[in-house]
């Protein structure tokens, strides 16, 4: 089928005036279509990493159904059922899913000011209280162990032990580093589980274009039932950096106290009273973890040979894991001013 053909099976509004590329995103395909009454997002889903396209669209109706009765006067994405009323259209070429264009917006790949970020946490954190009574334990996990450290430090392991693209020989204080800090992983304590959209990186928050207020949280792919400290942390691991994630010249990484306030501010002026104590007082760990994780994640697929993650030189995915080493042991040399920022500010 032509994509036109495609997109008339779902209830959209008016006739199609235009198909056009849209976005940067690195999993989907994405597309907006414009027609003489209304603007729609469409997407063809990876099936490659969302196996279960019924699953993964559950979730996003879900959640997005529960949001729109909840807080009718919040934005929020606005999926588009097909004609005959399912979620997703499934045809030879692949699975597609249609959602209303949310006009006069931005997303940011990186904060041009603390009030971004700050923005970007109120968001995020407002997603969390906002969704803190839904059942967690009916969403389904689109993709296993995603956030389970433990499992991806013994991926780790097993790719050291084979050494399959003999690489190890130059990156043994790497591998040292990350096997070095396996006891932290458990803290021992039984947090809730919670709602969580694992994927909280600035750029998956919409920003209004005049006022740069946070309007809505998108790319949803990654809701899965989850802990809010990790949710937390990856926000800070990918925003707190004063250096893209790739940053080859180390001097210029490092872990700002500055943007980690500002996160800090907006996300508990956003989460409001949602959270337990031992929530709150594990939200640094969350942020150490989380950088933790994507290192060893990085590390795992250079030793692997580059199968994962999208890389644009030989040594790309051991770049990355230095950033993240380098953030990580900045982090646990500010840990007690970092719990002195969220004792600050907690509710």
């Amino acid at each position: 089928m032509e994509i036109n053909d495609i997109i008339k099976q779902f209830n959209i509004k008016g006739e199609i005036k235009s198909v056009s590329p849209l976005g940067n995103g690195h999993i989907n395909d994405t597309l907006l279509v414009t027609t003489d009454c209304e603007k729609y997002t469409f997407q063809r889903i990876n099936t490659d990493i969302f196996k279960s396209p019924d699953e993964l669209m559950e979730n996003l109706f879900a959640v997005t159904e529960y949001l729109k009765k909840h807080y009718p006067e919040d934005k929020t994405i606005n999926y588009v059922r097909t004609l005959d009323g399912k979620r997703y259209f499934r045809s030879d070429s692949g699975c597609y899913r249609l959602s209303v264009f949310i006009d006069n917006v931005i997303a940011l790949d990186g904060a041009r000011n603390t009030s971004d970020f700050y923005e970007s946490a109120v968001a995020f954190g407002g997603f969390q209280k906002k969704l803190a009574d839904f059942p967690a334990d009916t969403l389904h996990e689109t993709i296993k162990d995603f956030h389970n450290t433990a499992w991806r430090l013994e991926n780790l392991k097993k790719a050291v032990a084979s050494d399959s693209c003999k690489r190890l020989e130059g990156v043994k204080k790497e591998v040292d580093s990350y096997l070095s800090r396996e006891h932290k992983i458990d803290t021992g304590i039984i947090l809730p589980l919670r709602v969580t959209h694992n994927d909280t990186k600035l750029n998956n928050v919409l920003l209004d274009e005049k006022t740069g207020k946070g309007v809505c949280v998108i790319d949803l792919d990654t809701i899965m039932p989850g802990l809010s400290i990790n949710d937390f942390g990856d926000a800070i691991r990918f925003g707190a950096s004063t250096a893209a994630e790739d940053e080859k010249d180390l001097s210029k990484v490092h872990f700002s106290l500055e943007l980690f306030e500002a996160y800090v501010r907006g996300y508990f002026d956003g989460v409001g009273n949602a959270l337990t104590e031992d929530e709150i007082r594990l939200l640094p760990h969350g942020a150490i973890m989380m950088t933790y994780e994507c290192g060893m994640r990085f590390l795992t697929d250079y030793l692997e040979g580059d199968t994962y993650f999208k890389t644009s030189y030989p040594e790309h995915n051991l770049v990355r894991t230095r950033t993240q080493l380098r953030l990580v042991e900045e982090m646990e040399q500010n840990y007690d001013n970092m719990l002195a920022i969220v004792n600050k500010y907690k509710n």
